[in-house]
């Protein structure tokens, strides 16, 4: 049985995995309207991840006795400025959402409730991959500059960040 402050905490973590699904898929249509076709194919797969991350959480908060809540979600922004600036706002995203992950272990250790300090451990393996996956974009997207012939090569290689993440 969940305590009250977990039973909450995990509600807020799924508000936070689906307003992310919605982040994603605002960047995705972004991506498409500007003809970034490889980056909108990342971004719907990344959309589609933190859907997925959510149904988990919801699952286990039902299965463990408490009452998992469809929230009302902030809606995201849908202009953003560059690519550059679009990673960088994913990355950013990314660093937050590790920090609600860690606020939630802590949480479930102050009320010792192991079971979902074990099951939280998933989702911080998955952070740590989540942030490296956004720091190697940004990495390669300061090595193109603004080079357009870079950003052609980008586009099109990108999808295979998003392929290696379904294969998995």
């Amino acid at each position: 049985m969940l305590s009250t402050a977990i039973e909450k905490a995990l509600n807020k973590q799924i508000t936070i995995e689906a307003e992310s699904s919605q982040i994603y898929l605002a960047m995705a249509s972004w991506a498409e309207v500007q003809g970034l076709g490889g980056v909108a194919e990342f971004m719907y797969a990344q959309s589609d991840e933190e859907r997925e991350h959510m149904l988990k959480l919801f699952r286990y908060v039902n299965e463990r006795g408490g009452h998992s809540q469809v929230s009302k979600l902030s809606a995201p922004d849908t202009e953003f400025g560059s690519f550059k600036d679009m990673f960088t706002t994913l990355f950013e995203h990314e660093v937050f959402v590790s920090q609600s992950i860690n606020n939630l272990v802590d949480i479930a250790l102050t009320e010792k409730d192991y079971a979902t300090h074990n099951f939280l451990q998933w989702y911080v393996a998955e952070q740590i991959e989540e942030e490296a996956q956004a720091r190697t974009i940004l990495d390669k997207i300061k090595l193109i500059g603004n080079e357009k012939s870079g950003l052609y090569l980008f586009d099109n290689d990108i999808k295979q960040f998003a392929m290696v993440r379904n294969v998995q």
